[in-house]
């Protein structure tokens, strides 16, 4: 297939880039940091000025950084919008009959991730009629572009939108929590800092599953909204034991209150996606990889 990708040199565009590129597909990747493989290129300007017709554009370009990123930076997350309304009317305007958006899980209510029980996130709670309130600028801007995903199918547009969960993998940047527990369990650090309380919950999914499934998603015409996550949740106190006990050593957790958390439970129910795609790579294995890495 001939295919767009943007945000190319992002942790899931860059897994993504190489996954079409070992199958075969004729990729033009663009991203604002241009590697040997990418082209330099703004989304937003190629948005507004290309008009070649694509078999398949999957949109990564956005700005994320972590949980600091969308609490301290809401107008530079908030520039997601522009991003992805002009990918909407690219898509339209270009005849381009497939897209893939990146959602969040962060558009899911925020009352629905407090403390308490559990509440395993299934897609259908998030009524567009009455969504509820999202994570922060990220999770509205994303909110947003699901919302816009509708307009364009309407316009014939195959779209595939998906809702990553936590996803990780032995080359993320280090402004996001699992990499930076990689980080301080290599250098052995006692005592462990851990943003937070500790017992806030994620569900955690391997870069390499994540791209898995999007690729089987598009492979099988399946639109979403989708899930992707285990459905697994794990604390972070419990995600650093893990990360500490396989890096050979045991030390005190240090909680930091004051740091920025996010909601307390953010965990999947990932029914649909089990549909068409089994994750592989357990944490526990994803976390013997980022060591030995």
């Amino acid at each position: 297939m001939h295919v767009l990708l943007t945000g190319a040199s992002g942790f899931v565009g860059r897994h993504l880039h190489q996954a079409l590129w070992d199958r075969g597909d004729d990729v033009l990747a663009i991203d604002l940091n241009p590697t040997p493989i990418v082209r330099s290129g703004d989304a937003l300007d190629f948005f507004r000025t290309d008009d070649q017709r694509w078999d398949l554009a999957i949109h990564c370009a956005a700005i994320v950084g972590g949980r600091a990123s969308i609490d301290g930076c809401p107008f530079g997350v908030a520039t997601n919008l522009a991003l992805d309304a002009w990918y909407m009317r690219w898509l339209v305007r270009t005849g381009t009959p497939r897209g893939v958006y990146f959602s969040s899980s962060a558009a899911y209510p925020v009352a629905l991730q407090q403390p308490g029980e559990i509440c395993r996130l299934v897609e259908t709670d998030i009524d567009y009629e009455q969504p509820g309130r999202p994570d922060a600028t990220y999770g509205l801007a994303k909110l947003t572009g699901e919302q816009l995903c509708q307009y364009a199918a309407a316009e014939g547009v195959q779209m595939t939108v998906l809702r990553p969960f936590s996803g990780y993998g032995e080359d993320q940047d280090p402004c996001y929590p699992y990499p930076a527990f990689i980080q301080r369990a290599r250098r052995r650090d006692d005592p462990f800092e851990i943003w937070g309380s500790g017992d806030s919950t994620r569900d955690w999914i391997h870069i390499d599953d994540l791209v898995n499934a999007t690729l089987a998603a598009v492979d099988q015409g399946v639109s979403g909204p989708l899930n992707l996550g285990w459905g697994r949740a794990t604390s972070f106190n419990e995600l650093a034991h893990l990360v500490t006990q396989a890096a050979g050593y045991t030390p005190q957790l240090k909680h930091l209150p004051a740091a920025p958390q996010g909601v307390h439970h953010r965990v999947c129910d990932p029914s649909r996606m089990l549909d068409f795609y089994q994750p592989r790579i357990t944490l526990e294995e994803g976390i013997e990889r980022a060591l030995n890495a």
